[in-house]
């Protein structure tokens, strides 16, 4: 007896079992060998009706006969035996698509391709740590087991998926599409256009508030590319920057009772960790805020205007005055 309480039939008599050639994760073409109570048993092509694979009735999107061809998707059940679901994935080996992330564990993840099951993301092939819900370029693939897997490895299929810039946008324009990938430069986008869409690292917000991979972004184009790509910036224009960053300084000074060790001598590297600005922007600020008498500089610090100072030299940033 079997799965559905049909007896089986010998295929062949005195057929030799051979192993298995079907695998979870695949997509196969079957033939329907029965009909069963749970739905159809599909040929699992091992000679015996033992191996035979259960499509139940509620994997099934149309009705099926014995004889007929069905394209699945292979996948184990919760107690470990090969099942087939004819909800195979809505894309082909190769393809790159958005696809939400359903799942996550130490090894990886598992995305959504309109199959059955989640399919694979090795660790291995991830960019940053997709959580849950998100929603990310990925490409499906078969490892080397054999099996569906998906990677955020998309470079390459963007490139060849991509379309020219050039003559289509001006500086100043705005760019809609989702992050794909960071580097040790910046964060690359892949536009709703199609175009690729580079943001180098000053030209994006401070590293704890950056947009994750999948994130869909408007970004402002401050260069069109020979190669048709884009160069772009997730901050405000110059003038709107120039407020936020102000407040930047404001805020920074309030926390610290109206004095910091950093001024317009405080190396570029220092105040990009900071405030997550370039030194230029930094300075523009500064500048801004020293023209409206808000702030002064002493000594390499910058001070709150109308804030009580101690009398004695401030401390080094961090630490505390030493008592007699």
């Amino acid at each position: 007896m079997r799965r559905g309480g049909a007896p089986l039939p010998q295929r062949e008599a005195g057929a030799v079992r051979t192993r298995r050639k079907y695998q979870p994760s695949t997509v196969a073409t079957l033939t329907v060998a029965r009909l069963g109570e749970m739905g159809a048993f599909l040929d699992a092509e091992t000679g015996s009706t033992h191996d035979d694979i259960l499509l139940h009735k509620t994997q099934q999107t149309a009705p099926v006969a014995v004889g007929d061809r069905v394209k699945v998707f292979l996948y184990k059940d919760p107690k470990g035996r090969l099942t087939a679901s004819m909800r195979v994935p809505k894309m082909e080996e190769g393809q790159i698509a958005r696809l939400k992330v359903i799942n996550v564990s130490r090894d990886g993840a598992f995305l959504d391709v309109g199959a059955e099951r989640g399919i694979f993301l090795p660790y291995a092939g991830m960019r940053g740590r997709p959580q849950i819900g998100e929603t990310v370029w990925a490409k499906l693939y078969t490892d080397k087991s054999g099996r569906l897997a998906v990677t955020m490895e998309v470079e390459d299929e963007m490139r060849r998926a991509s379309a020219s810039a050039c003559g289509k946008v001006r500086v100043g324009d705005h760019v809609t599409g989702a992050i794909y990938n960071y580097t040790d430069a910046g964060a690359f986008l892949f536009s709703e256009e199609r175009y690729i869409v580079f943001i180098a690292n000053k030209e994006l917000p401070p590293r704890e508030e950056r947009p994750r991979v999948g994130e869909i972004v408007t970004a402002r184009v401050t260069f069109v590319r020979r190669d048709g790509r884009l160069n772009a910036s997730l901050r405000k224009a110059k003038e709107k920057a120039l407020e936020t960053d102000a407040a930047r300084i404001l805020e920074l000074l309030a926390v610290r009772k109206g004095k910091m060790p950093y001024s317009d001598k405080t190396s570029p590297e220092v105040l990009r960790d900071k405030f997550g600005i370039s030194k230029a922007a930094f300075k523009r600020a500064l500048g801004h805020l020293l023209k409206e008498g808000r702030v002064y500089e002493a000594d390499g610090w910058t001070y709150l205007k109308d804030m009580p100072q101690e009398t004695s030299q401030p401390p080094e940033d961090g630490g505390t005055l030493a008592r007699g």
